[in-house]
């Protein structure tokens, strides 16, 4: 070996030993940095015509298993997913208390059920009055609180899917700056690069939390990073994300029914592409998990309501009173008709010491059975103001402005009872009368009640603002046979478009799909009606709304005794309990005069032959305690099937399915975090710095770099004594 290639084969060893010093010291000086991969450099020979011309290095690169780090993000992703729905069920559940606990909505059910227990006792009691009416307005309150607290968290889960999406966003922005330095470092040669890539896996691991991503990477060095359904994120340049939060949710607010904005990139929808990550377990949060609670505690609300006020219904305050609002809504009191089956109805005008002063029937004296609304006013008007009648000429029976049917004695001397009989005799059997409805004032009556009263709404104890603007069917699938052979018609009214202002055709063959498309594609009804198909437990309610929150009829239009198709009732299609949670409350004026609530009914004396108002008469306080052992029908409702049931079961069965889904959540935070950190020691022990072994290293390059040293200077040397020779 010549003496020149010998300094250029020991500088080589020296340059060599002293960057690979360099990177022992980058990797000691860095063991304690988050995601900081162990750097290395193999050494090659430097050959030149045949020749060993020394040692050089090849590219500085990590210690990393890339298999253990898509691992981690699918962990990640997971963990992000559980973690925001946990968080929102501990907050659910604090709000809903615990199935033992006296703070939950089912121990307020069962105080209302012993309030009425002892009013029943003793209906003359002011006291046991009270304590029923403070009652009835806690549930109610704590019914409206609940659904108004559970919409402030759906609202709420949309703006942290907005907060998520910037921050998705900045690191889609981070990484593209990354992917551009690293492409740049390679072709330029600069060192740096493998800095660079860890950082890069910094921001993935960051972006996983958030959204379920999978990636590749180029031979040039940059990444590719996509959803796991395969939407791109990042490419040449990032795919951003937008979405729009909304301002305020309401109980029939969906992103299904399109009052929530999608998830969007590159002008597609992919919200129900997003598999998981925090942003699948907000959209779970805000589209199914609260909206099914939601559903859970309108229907216990409407059967609440519905139950007692059937029977409260039944019977009157006492004394009795003297006028009387119903709560129905009628669209068109002059063509709306009705039909009594089954019994007659019987009015009692008392006077003011209880005692039958005038009495009639509606079918067998008021020669009313069958016709319009304003008919049947016009027969108890005529007959309550008619010398012998009710002969009262001050009072008033009528659809009022707003709708609802008003009986007004006209002299506060003189009050009412509404009785519905097994027939028109007086003093038969009290029970209930069937009505029947035509909503669209046809004479084919679709819908079918029981009782008079409860019809009309004439003595509701409990009120809604829900004016039968949304209708739901059942729980359906999406290809559910329709089972119809000839086309249907659906015709809708609404109290400010009037009757049938609109129709659509369902042909054999259509799915519910179809049918929600007809509606909102039909030029008159999609001004004020829409449709969607809102995913609920197993399947989906196809729910049609007035987007004006205005009184809302649909029925079959069919020529006069044509037999109905059916179609309505096998898809469950029915006035919608939504809202019902938020907008139950005790009337108003029997908050003012808890004596309003009905402890009896009239009584009718055989003797006398004559009806008449007893204090004491408590056959409806005891029918009113009966409603809670009772089992009533619940529709389906998010994760609770269809059931027959207590108020009080079916309260417990969904605060307890809550803090079921709590703990499932909770297991899944645990064992997804334990997951995540076994991932992250594993790559620990193999892109980590170990630092007694990079010791160990620094020992051979420096002992490597010593020994090249040595042969530097022996060269020297022997150079120097050459030309001292010369």
């Amino acid at each position: 070996m010549s003496l020149i290639p010998g300094f250029d084969i020991a500088l080589s060893g020296m340059k060599t030993a002293q960057t690979q010093l360099d990177l022992v010291s980058r990797n000691i000086s860095n063991a304690d940095t988050e995601g900081y991969t162990r750097k290395t450099a193999s050494q090659k020979n430097l050959v030149v015509a045949g020749s060993g011309m020394g040692v050089t290095l090849n590219s500085v690169d990590r210690v990393v298993d890339e298999s253990l780090l898509k691992s981690y993000l699918a962990s990640n992703g997971a963990y992000g997913q559980y973690s925001s729905v946990n968080d929102y069920l501990g907050k659910t559940e604090m709000l809903l208390g615990t199935t033992s606990g006296d703070n939950s909505i089912a121990a307020n059910v069962g105080s209302l059920q012993t309030a009425f227990e002892t009013f029943a006792l003793d209906v003359t009691s002011a006291s046991a009055r009270y304590t029923l009416l403070t009652n009835a307005q806690t549930i109610t309150s704590r019914l409206n609180s609940i659904a108004t607290e559970i919409q402030k968290y759906r609202g709420d889960a949309d703006l942290n899917i907005k907060e998520d999406i910037d921050e998705i966003n900045n690191n889609l922005k981070t990484l593209d700056d990354i992917n551009e330095k690293i492409v740049k470092y390679k072709v330029m040669g600069y060192d740096g690069v493998a800095d660079l890539e860890d950082q890069r896996d910094q921001i993935l691991r960051s972006l996983s939390e958030k959204i379920d991503i999978s990636y590749f990477k180029r031979k040039n060095g940059s990444m590719v990073v996509q959803t796991t359904s395969g939407i791109t994120l990042l490419d040449n340049d990032p795919h951003y994300l937008s979405h729009t939060p909304v301002s305020q949710v309401g109980p029939t607010a969906s992103y299904a029914g399109g009052e929530i904005d999608g998830i969007y990139v590159d002008g597609k929808d992919i919200t129900n592409l997003i598999k998981d990550g925090e942003l699948k377990g907000l959209i779970d949060i805000r589209d199914n998990i609260l909206p099914s609670l939601q559903s859970q505690l309108d229907e216990l609300a409407g059967e609440l309501k519905d139950a007692i006020n059937a029977i409260h219904n039944q019977g009157t305050a006492i004394p009795a009173p003297s006028s009387l609002t119903g709560s129905r809504t009628f669209i068109d009191a002059a063509q709306q008709r009705i039909k009594i089956e089954n019994g007659d109805v019987r009015f009692v005008i008392f006077d003011q010491s209880g005692k039958q002063v005038a009495t009639a029937s509606l079918g067998g004296d008021m020669g009313f059975t069958e016709g319009t609304i304003e008919e049947m006013t016009q027969a108890i008007q005529d007959w309550m103001t008619s010398p012998t009648g009710g002969n009262l000429p001050q009072a008033v029976v009528k659809i009022d402005d707003n709708g609802n049917l008003l009986i007004d004695t006209g002299d506060s001397n003189y009050s009412f009872g509404i009785i519905d009989q097994a027939s028109s005799a007086i003093g038969s059997e009290q029970q209930n009368v069937t009505i029947k409805f035509a909503a669209n004032g046809s004479e084919n009556y679709d819908f079918q009640y029981s009782g008079f009263s409860s019809f009309f709404g004439m003595n509701d104890l409990f009120t809604s603002s829900n004016n039968n603007s949304v209708y739901d069917t059942k729980v359906l699938s999406k290809n559910t046979n329709l089972n119809i052979t000839e086309q249907v018609v659906w015709g809708f009214s609404s109290s400010s478009q009037g009757l049938n202002f609109a129709s659509i055709v369902i042909n054999p063959g259509d799915s519910i799909q179809d049918i929600v498309d007809k509606i909102n594609n039909d030029p008159t009804l999609n001004q004020t009606v829409r449709a969607s198909l809102v995913p609920n437990g197993n399947g989906y309610i196809m729910r049609i709304v007035d987007a004006n929150g205005d009184q809302l009829e649909i029925q079959e239009n069919r020529m006069n005794g044509d037999p109905s198709s059916g179609l309505m009732e096998k898809l469950g299609l029915q006035v919608s309990n939504a809202t019902m949670a938020s907008s139950i409350g005790v009337r108003d004026d029997i908050q003012e005069n808890p004596n309003l609530i009905a402890g009896g009914s009239p009584e009718f004396n055989a003797n006398s032959g004559e009806f008449q108002l007893t204090k004491s008469a408590n056959d409806i306080a005891i029918d009113l305690t009966e409603v809670f052992s009772q089992s009533l029908s619940f529709n389906q409702a998010g994760a609770i099937g269809a059931t027959q049931t207590t108020l009080a079961n079916y309260a417990s069965t969904f605060v307890g399915t809550i803090a079921a889904q709590k703990s499932d959540a909770q297991y899944n935070v645990d064992y997804q975090n334990e997951l995540c950190s076994s991932i992250s020691t594993k790559e620990a022990t193999i892109s980590g710095v170990d630092i007694d072994q990079e010791l160990g290293y620094m020992i051979i390059y420096q002992q490597t770099y010593a020994a090249n040293a040595k042969a530097f200077t022996a060269n020297k040397e022997i150079l120097d004594m050459l030309l001292n020779i010369i």
